[in-house]
């Protein structure tokens, strides 16, 4: 107050009164909030920079950082208005009340600034770490955000209209049910995220597969409201992370973890084509190794059971099969089409297109193979089978 004094006494010896006053008091406290933002952002942020670069811990390079530092140097000259400005009014002054309540407000919109910085830099931080990267954390942070925003948003409310934030909160609590509604997704999407996260039941990165949602590919982000996954054709899928939750889906996670992944493919033989071994194949068998001398002297062995030992060799000798999992050939029920003869083995080739050449390069050998053991593959008539039928009649 002594202090007012002395700078109103001052002014008046300069012949400064009433209005100018008031003008020339409200520029030397702007001029002041200039000056020390000026330092702030131009002296103080750099020697930070400096210290932080210097530093070999890693926090503070993203607690630190620019949004962080700016956002704190902006604070200053609305404190410093809000400080200083009953220096130019008088206490009743209605206009000194609007400039401290748009300083108050300017206050929290900053301030609300900073926290959601600081709150990004926490999540960048968190994606750096290698037990949270993987971690669906996106939406969790949005949520946080989000609550500031809407404190600060009651903060300015209250402070329009003269109420004490309590009573604004009270009158929302009355319509709690209405809010329900308006922040379903939200509030579910909120939800829905703490338990992917939780279970570890979905990570960026991870290879989904969706049909009620028309989603096969790799999770690009999980947002409060959204998962995005980008499909093998390149198009965007979004799905409510609430359905993930709700309704099933399949996570590739655990094969690209696992040792190998799954080939699961049929042959259909013709059963017409299922015999006996004549005493020369069990001879050519016996001396390509494909059956024992104790087999042979056993007597009758029939061609598919020949077969199915072959192809079992085959995979056992293929460097790109895990012969570590489970491995083996089985005969399914005999159907119109023929009988199935299913391969149930593991690829060390995780990837998509070594996948698929392998199965290729597999069955492109039975195919070829095939008709040295008497067996044919089972296929329908084509047109050309059926014209050669009538030429035949």
């Amino acid at each position: 107050m002594e202090l007012s004094n002395k700078w109103v006494d001052a002014l008046h010896a300069w012949g400064i009164h009433g209005i100018m006053l008031q003008i020339v008091t409200v520029a030397v406290i702007l001029v002041i909030a200039f000056i020390l933002d000026y330092v702030c952002r131009r002296g103080i942020i750099p020697m930070i920079r400096k210290v932080v670069r210097k530093t070999k811990i890693e926090w503070d390079d993203y607690l630190l950082n620019d949004k962080v530092l700016n956002n704190t140097c902006h604070l200053i000259p609305p404190i410093v208005i809000y400080l200083l400005l009953p220096l130019a009014f008088p206490p009743q002054s209605p206009l000194l009340s609007y400039l401290l309540m748009f300083s108050q407000i300017y206050i929290v919109v900053v301030t609300v600034r900073l926290i959601n910085a600081v709150i990004s830099s926490l999540y960048e931080l968190s994606n750096r770490s290698d037990k949270l990267k993987d971690r669906p954390l996106k939406g969790v942070y949005q949520m946080m955000k989000m609550v500031v925003i809407g404190v600060g948003a009651i903060i300015i409310f209250s402070l329009l209209l003269d109420k004490d934030p309590s009573r604004l909160l009270t009158g929302l609590g009355a319509s709690a049910a209405i809010l329900m509604l308006v922040f379903k997704d939200t509030i579910m999407g909120l939800v829905a995220g703490v338990q992917l996260s939780a279970y570890d039941m979905l990570r960026p990165g991870d290879w989904i597969s969706m049909p009620k949602y028309g989603a096969d590919g790799i999770v690009q982000e999980v947002t409060l409201n959204t998962v995005k996954v980008q499909n093998w054709d390149n198009t965007i899928t979004t799905i409510p992370p609430y359905a993930l939750v709700s309704d099933s889906f399949q996570n590739w996670r655990g094969m690209r973890e696992s040792g190998g992944r799954r080939i699961k493919r049929s042959l259909h033989i013709d059963m017409n084509s299922i015999r006996f071994c004549t005493a020369d194949e069990m001879d050519y068998f016996a001396a390509q190794g494909w059956i024992s001398e104790a087999e042979k002297a056993g007597g009758q062995i029939v061609n598919l059971h020949v077969f199915c030992h072959y192809i079992e060799r085959y995979l056992r000798s293929l460097q790109e099969v895990n012969t570590g999992m489970t491995l083996m050939v089985r005969q399914l029920q005999p159907l119109p089409e023929g009988l199935p003869v299913e391969l149930y083995f593991f690829t060390t080739h995780k990837d998509w297109i070594p996948y698929e050449r392998l199965q290729a390069k597999v069955f492109e050998h039975l195919f070829a193979v095939i008709g040295t053991f008497g067996l044919r593959v089972y296929q329908k008539p084509s047109s050309l089978d059926l014209e050669r039928m009538n030429r035949s009649i």
